[in-house]
């Protein structure tokens, strides 16, 4: 079953609702679907888990595919964490020291990858 692509010109208006402050729950949810996706145009692959719940989660970065079980590089953060992370407002190894983002596997770094610039 194929994932719908959301537009990218309702991509950056959910984006753009959610940098305004106080976005609906909806906004929050297709910023954080769209840039998942930006990710995954990206950095193809099945590697590594980025989890964004309760909203999404990609598989991406080339490397052995995953298929059962908890995958062996998993990156998972909130939502804020994500969006300011993609949109380059904040910096991987901030986050990280900071703790707002948990990160297992030797593929689980992020840091050249980011930010997406939508």
């Amino acid at each position: 079953m194929a994932v719908r692509k959301i537009d990218i010109s309702d991509g950056r208006a959910a984006l753009a609702l959610v940098s305004a402050g106080d976005a609906p729950r909806q906004a929050t949810a297709m910023a954080v679907r769209y840039l998942l996706q930006l990710l995954d145009e990206k950095a193809p692959g099945n590697s590594v888990e980025v989890r964004v719940p309760p909203f999404g989660a990609v598989q991406v970065v080339q490397g052995p595919r995953h298929t059962r079980g908890t995958p062996p590089n998993v990156v998972e953060m909130d939502a804020a964490t994500w969006i300011a992370l993609a949109t380059g407002d904040e910096h991987w190894t901030d986050v990280v020291a900071a703790g707002r983002v948990t990160a297992s596997g030797v593929r689980a770094d992020l840091a050249d990858l980011l930010p997406l610039r939508p």
